[in-house]
């Protein structure tokens, strides 16, 4: 049986943090009852005076909103240690930890020496240990990549807490008119930078393989038009901007083409423009409404959603052009197909008698596993290492993330301090 259990993280509950950036906090809904038990020591400092950074807060707050793991609070730890000779493992065993987690932090000049050691508390041994040198604005990181290597140590699965999200966030001003953000945050929603700005709505984005770029649709000139833009930079480019439709952008894989909707002959079709010299190919030719393409992973197939067959379904085809066949049979509505890295899923909007949610459909047996229980989910985004999913729903009225794993046992909403927040997308 799952445990239900609420645990609100305050990860941005480090002293040091900048409040203005402190806008989002996690909150763990759905937690598996197997989590497993592990101490995070606060980091002792080499050098007297305050980290920019609480090291151990970070890892805490990363490890416990993976839903892999528990974390025992700093109140309850008999003892600190600095090192490996200061570890008693029976004070550790008695407080029921399998893992411990200590390090410490010196700094030489304008550089920070990081260094952890990870123990298997019941077996009394080191099982992971390292030495990081880095600069004062990557000791936040530098926590995330800790993070990443002990949960990959102990689950086998690569750590995603290193990674970046984008989402499109609005507010109603004093005049009355909205404000659209387009977003960029750490994936615990720590330091945004908000990549366009609009009084008119944004929306769509999608991640460049690189994660160098953002592709997204911007209605600023009062239409649809669909941009490109560097984040190093904030260079863009208006690459489609036809009569009607210019919508849903997706990188192929190769990052030299987008598959994105165009209207400009009449119904909303599939096409694949080329980046490098802007030419066009019309991919789907129907009377239905074909949207929402996406790359498979080896970028040889475009899975959409169309009407063609009286309700919108996902339907797949090849990307240099053919016969389209259909995807989806179960369920009212399924819609906006992504796929997995490995290609070996797709997650996907599917409704039923008016209850939209977030499903994964396993692309060998075709069969469909719903994750959430929302009315009103959608935008689903898969993880890099595939096992969480993130997306929008509706709660109190307002647009919210959540995120969920990709078995459904762990779910966690990331609440903004204002506004409505949705079309998130997890970078690669």
């Amino acid at each position: 049986m799952v445990l239900l259990r609420k645990l609100i993280l305050a990860l941005l509950v480090a002293l040091s943090i900048n409040a203005a950036q402190a806008a989002l906090t996690i909150e763990i809904t759905k937690g598996v009852e197997t989590a497993v038990p592990i101490a995070v020591v606060p980091f002792a400092e080499q050098t007297p005076g305050r980290l920019p950074v609480d090291l151990a807060a970070v890892i805490q707050a990363d490890l416990s909103r993976s839903g892999y793991f528990k974390t025992l609070p700093e109140r309850d730890m008999l003892s600190k240690p600095r090192d490996a000779a200061s570890v008693r493992f029976r004070n550790w065993q008695a407080l029921g930890q399998d893992y411990l987690l200590i390090g410490q932090v010196g700094q030489s000049g304008t550089r920070y020496h990081v260094q952890f050691q990870l123990f298997d508390v019941y077996k009394g041994e080191q099982i992971m240990g390292y030495r990081l040198t880095v600069s004062p604005y990557d000791l936040r990181r530098t926590a995330h990549h800790i993070s990443d290597l002990v949960f990959e140590k102990l689950t086998g699965k690569a750590g995603v807490f290193d990674t970046r999200i984008a989402y499109v966030t609005s507010n109603s001003l004093a005049n009355g008119k909205k404000q659209y953000k387009l977003q960029v945050a750490d994936a615990d929603g720590y330091a945004p930078k908000t990549i366009a700005a609009s009084s008119e709505p944004l929306m769509s984005p999608a991640w460049s393989p690189d994660g160098k770029k953002i592709a997204y649709v911007s209605f600023e000139r009062k239409r649809s038009a669909v941009y490109v833009q560097t984040l190093a930079t904030g260079q863009r480019q208006r690459v489609a901007a036809f009569k009607g439709i210019n919508g849903a952008p997706a990188f192929s894989p190769d990052g030299n083409r987008l598959a994105l909707t165009l209207s400009k002959d009449g119904s909303p079709d599939i096409y694949i423009l080329n980046l490098l010299d802007h030419s066009l190919y019309k991919l789907t030719k129907s009377y239905a409404i074909d949207t929402e393409p996406t790359w498979s992973p080896d970028g040889r197939y475009i899975v959409f959603t169309s009407d063609r067959g009286g309700k919108p379904q996902l339907y797949m085809m090849p990307s240099t052009g053919g016969r389209a066949s259909r995807l989806t049979f179960s369920g009212d509505y399924n819609a906006r197909g992504r796929f997995s890295h490995d290609g070996k899923s797709i997650v996907m909007v599917h409704a039923n008698r008016g209850d939209y949610r977030i499903a994964v459909m396993d692309m060998a047996t075709r069969t469909v596993n719903v994750l959430t229980a929302g009315r009103l989910d959608e935008s689903p985004s898969f993880a890099p290492n595939g096992t969480m999913v993130l997306y929008a729903a509706k709660k109190g009225g307002h647009s919210v993330l959540s995120a969920v794993s990709v078995d459904g046992s762990m779910q966690q909403k990331l609440a903004f301090e204002s506004g409505d927040v949705r079309e998130p997308a997890w970078a690669p």
